[in-house]
């Protein structure tokens, strides 16, 4: 009934800390940016109540862009053209739903009036 004490790990060396690399630049690709490729996608199509996430993801796999990689960056580029009011959200939240053309407001003759009185 000796009590054992636990193994003691093995001292650690203090980690080296190697000389890191620099990564080469990545040379940009051509080609519209896939917010340009997402608003051409919309304004192309004929839906009136605008066009689904999956709808958009397959315009763009057809328009040559790996939609698995992008796939982050289509759902952000979705999700910031809503915010800026280039393209409006008829149904869901966030990156889901669909989505149209944002349509754009003019300003009323009033507005015009009173700023035009200052």
């Amino acid at each position: 009934m000796a009590e054992e004490a636990p193994a003691a790990a093995p001292a650690k060396a203090p980690a080296k800390s190697p000389k890191k690399k620099k990564a080469a630049a990545r040379p940009k690709k051509d080609g519209p940016s896939i917010s340009k490729l997402l608003v051409s996608a919309v304004t192309e199509s004929k839906e009136r109540k605008g066009m689904s996430l999956a709808a958009l993801k397959k315009v763009l796999a057809g328009k040559g862009v790996d939609v698995t990689k992008a796939n982050k960056r289509i759902n952000t580029a979705v999700t910031k053209l809503v915010t800026k009011g280039t393209l409006s959200q008829t149904k869901g939240t966030g990156a889901s739903g669909s989505f149209k053309l944002a349509k754009e407001t003019k300003p009323n003759c009033q507005e015009v009036g009173a700023s035009q009185m200052l």
